[in-house]
């Protein structure tokens, strides 16, 4: 099984970022943990804060891998090109948030790339992503 996660805006920043909110472990130590979780997926990683190219990342495994974890950090709430992108391929997206989005600001209480996807995660911090794993497995 192959899974990408995608991260997007700001998330480059996790263990430095308000780490009240999001924890003081960065995601590439994260993934390293993840990916001695499970020695049997075959697991990869992308973070970009670019719009287009978190699409053009979404295009390029969406027909090809078994799963995408996406995070597409504050573009959850703006980008109706991130929701076509994920509507428009054929692997199945969850959405992952670290922090509780229904906690924070109104703004962020709506998910416009919800209807593209299968599931959301959100609030369980980091261990959200390993949960989305299970979820395909």
């Amino acid at each position: 099984m192959k899974i990408q996660i995608i991260n997007g805006p700001n998330l480059n920043l996790l263990g430095k970022r308000e780490p009240e909110v999001y924890g003081s472990t960065s995601f590439e130590e994260y993934f390293e943990g993840m990916k001695i979780a499970f020695p049997d997926i075959d697991l990869h990683y992308y973070q970009s804060n670019v719009e287009g190219e978190l699409i053009n990342k979404i295009h390029e495994v969406g027909f090809t891998f078994d799963a995408i974890l996406l995070n597409a950090g504050g573009y959850t709430h703006t980008s109706v090109a991130i929701s076509d992108a994920i509507a428009g391929v054929t692997t199945p997206t969850l959405e992952v948030h670290i922090s509780n989005i229904y906690k924070r600001e109104e703004f962020r209480h709506k998910s416009i790339i919800s209807k593209s996807c299968v599931g959301m995660i959100s609030g369980l911090g980091l261990k959200g992503y390993a949960l989305g794993v299970l979820y395909f497995q």
